[in-house]
């Protein structure tokens, strides 16, 4: 019964301490299930700038028109 906004509220409040613990151990804010809105501050705890800037690019090629997910990942 909680509104979508407390619940990443409350994610951001546990998110912190977890994210930094992966970074802390080289392991990687997300994998399987993707990146998402309440792990998206984090991804550069484990992808460096320029992996992120070549996954941007990745997503410009299969996305010109950025329509898909628009703003999951990336503020484009």
């Amino acid at each position: 019964n909680m509104s979508k906004d407390d619940f990443f509220a409350e994610c951001q409040v546990v998110n912190k301490y977890v994210f930094e613990t992966v970074r802390k151990y080289g392991g990687s804010v997300s994998a399987e299930h993707g990146v998402g809105m309440t792990k998206k501050p984090y991804l550069h705890y484990s992808r460096s700038e320029t992996e992120i800037e070549y996954l941007k690019e990745v997503k410009k090629v299969f996305d010109p028109n950025n329509i898909m997910n628009r703003g999951k990942i990336f503020d484009m």
